[in-house]
């Protein structure tokens, strides 16, 4: 996964730098495209999520190994984009993700003890205050961010039963921040869009075991979600 975010840093800022940008101007696909009020789209892509974990310190001594295999995800999901001027747009993006993290704990020997899976299927929805540059024959390059919400449907949080019988829980709703770039490709047809966007979780999305002195959650201050969407747009 670290490879394809390479790739497609590169892709984008060499396309950022190519000949386009000083050669003379070329025929404008999708001229008026810009000037909607609204526009509408759709979005695959991929994710990476991670889990970031803050401990709480006891006579010294703080356990920080618990390990997340993060493992690739996907993305799919549909576009609003609503035109406030020439250069700021103001988008709605709900979606779903599907993702999986794999926790390691230490001091156990079985593996029902030590390890957990974590299935997630989020229902992601941000909202997003994306920053253009002036169109460049047909590319645009920008920035973006904004704030986000999501509802876990593989969420355990009312689940009784906690780790000691084998169920690791976190809760049925995350709140993010996000911040991204991309280019805007204007084809003859449509607009395409790849980007690359991090999200990092606010909130504290651990469901602590009944026992304050449990040894999967018991030095555990705040567990939060922190990952990168790699998406591709079309308009």
């Amino acid at each position: 996964m670290k490879k394809i975010v390479i790739l497609l840093a590169v892709i984008l800022f060499s396309q950022s730098s190519n000949a386009q940008f000083f050669n003379k101007e070329r025929l404008a696909n999708l001229a008026t495209f810009d000037n909607r009020f609204l526009t509408w789209g759709y979005f695959l892509g991929f994710n990476n999520y991670d889990f970031n974990f803050d401990y709480i310190e006891e006579n010294g001594n703080t356990n920080t190994d618990i390990k997340v295999d993060a493992q690739t995800g996907f993305n799919v999901g549909l576009i609003g984009d609503m035109r406030i001027n020439k250069y700021i747009n103001l988008r709605l993006e709900p979606g779903l993700t599907f993702t999986q993290r794999t926790l390691t704990f230490p001091g156990f020997e079985e593996v029902k003890d030590y390890e957990r899976i974590v299935k997630s299927t989020y229902v992601h929805i941000p909202l997003l205050v994306k920053i253009s540059t002036k169109r460049l024959n047909n590319i645009k390059p920008f920035i973006i961010g904004g704030v986000s919400t999501s509802l876990n449907l593989s969420s355990n949080e009312k689940n009784p039963d906690d780790n000691l019988r084998g169920q690791f829980r976190s809760t049925n709703s995350t709140n993010y921040y996000e911040l991204g770039f991309g280019i805007d490709f204007y084809l003859f047809y449509f607009k395409f869009t790849p980007s690359i966007r991090g999200v990092f979780a606010t909130s504290d999305e651990l469901i602590r075991d009944d026992d304050p002195n449990s040894l999967w959650t018991g030095n555990i201050s705040k567990m939060s979600t922190r990952g990168y969407f790699i998406n591709f747009t079309f308009q």
